[in-house]
């Protein structure tokens, strides 16, 4: 009897990715309404509103990125079935690392200043930048994605209907 682990299948793969992603957005989606929030005059609040949301994303990221080292991986399949895309998983994958590395430090930057007043405007404007960076990644991520498809099947990928409805304004 093997106890080696078997590979996912493709579906619970895609699935187990849709969900990574699914929880990473509603993150940013929390962190930014805690950005948008007023902070002058309630500065403490705001930055305890701010690193809770942090906190959330961190940890999504942080799921995100063990379900994406795993070896059956979806991205890490794209690399060992098309070699030619090999570069561009592992710039997607140093890409997301330096993302994380970011969302740590600022997250040790609000944990450790709670005995000042934040510079909210810092703040919103490094942590926007944050956001739009996994923007980026996300966006790099499902057009490496599509290819890999595209190049397998010489077909569009069907959207489903929640994508077609979401559109690119998640991306």
């Amino acid at each position: 009897m093997s106890t080696a682990p078997r590979p996912a299948a493709p579906h619970d793969e895609l699935a187990l990715y849709r969900d990574d992603q699914d929880r990473t957005l509603a993150a940013m989606h929390q962190l930014e309404a805690a950005l948008a929030a007023p902070a002058p005059g309630r500065e403490p609040a705001w930055r305890d509103a701010v690193l809770a949301a942090l906190r959330v994303l961190d940890d999504a990221t942080t799921t995100e990125a063990v379900n994406a080292s795993r070896f059956d991986s979806l991205v890490l399949d794209i690399a060992r079935v098309h070699p030619r895309l090999r570069s561009r998983v592992h710039g997607l994958r140093a890409q997301y690392s330096h993302v994380r590395d970011n969302i740590a430090s600022l997250r040790r930057d609000l944990e450790e200043s709670t005995d000042s007043l934040p510079d909210f405007a810092d703040l919103r404007h490094r942590l926007s930048w944050l956001l739009t960076a996994l923007r980026h990644q996300r966006a790099r991520e499902s057009d490496l994605i599509y290819e890999a498809y595209y190049a397998a099947y010489d077909v569009d990928v069907e959207l489903d209907p929640i994508t077609r409805r979401a559109g690119a304004q998640d991306v």
